[in-house]
């Protein structure tokens, strides 16, 4: 199974390629949007701000959206779930659009929440397999989703509400940073590469 991180330069993507590494996975960055495609598993990334990383998918935004909507498995992690989404408050260019809305600063006195906090109201089978209550965080922004339905988990931060996790398909977007959610964190991601390498 080949994996490959799409590195739009915004942070070590180390814990990340440890977590999703094993047993017939080849894990590798690229930072080209059109050969990113050339996988099984695209993964987005959750370092960096989105503006700079919205101007990284220029030039293969299209093809990237057309690819993950036309099944071309892909999982985004916090800034890597925004890039999914239309935009974002954070700055300018386009997201992919796989998930219609808009990324918004959390409203809450303090920003960015950093730390653990708890998963709730979930409906995808992969947080109860991985017996996923809890996850570690680190954002000033959240998705919100246009069509709530899509929604498949969700956290509160001092009482703002948001989206911890989206999936349509084999697309799933994560607001919180799996590879450091302790072992219930990297068995959810390995659940997620199962369902990829079944499917």
């Amino acid at each position: 199974m080949r994996i490959t991180l799409f590195d739009y330069g915004a942070g070590n993507l180390h814990s990340l390629a440890k977590a999703l590494r094993g047993d017939g996975r080849d894990v590798r960055a690229e930072t080209d949007a059109r050969a990113a495609l050339v996988t099984d598993l695209l993964v987005l990334p959750g370092v960096g701000a989105f503006e700079p990383a919205a101007r990284a998918l220029d030039g293969g935004r299209e093809a990237m959206r057309d690819a993950i909507q036309s099944g071309l498995p892909c999982l985004g992690i916090c800034l890597g779930m925004q890039l999914l989404f239309d935009s974002s408050d954070e700055g300018e260019g386009a997201g992919l659009g796989v998930f219609s809305g808009r990324v918004t600063k959390l409203r809450t006195k303090r920003t960015p929440q950093i730390g653990w906090n708890s998963i709730d109201d979930t409906t995808d089978p992969l947080f109860a397999g991985a017996h996923l209550e809890t996850a570690y965080y680190a954002n000033s922004f959240a998705c919100r989703a246009a069509d709530e339905s899509a929604v498949t988990a969700w956290s509160s931060h001092e009482g703002d509400r948001f989206p911890a996790a989206v999936r349509s398909g084999n697309t799933l977007g994560v607001q919180f940073h799996p590879e450091k959610s302790s072992a219930p964190g990297v068995a959810f991601i390995r659940d997620y590469l199962n369902i990829i390498s079944n499917s």
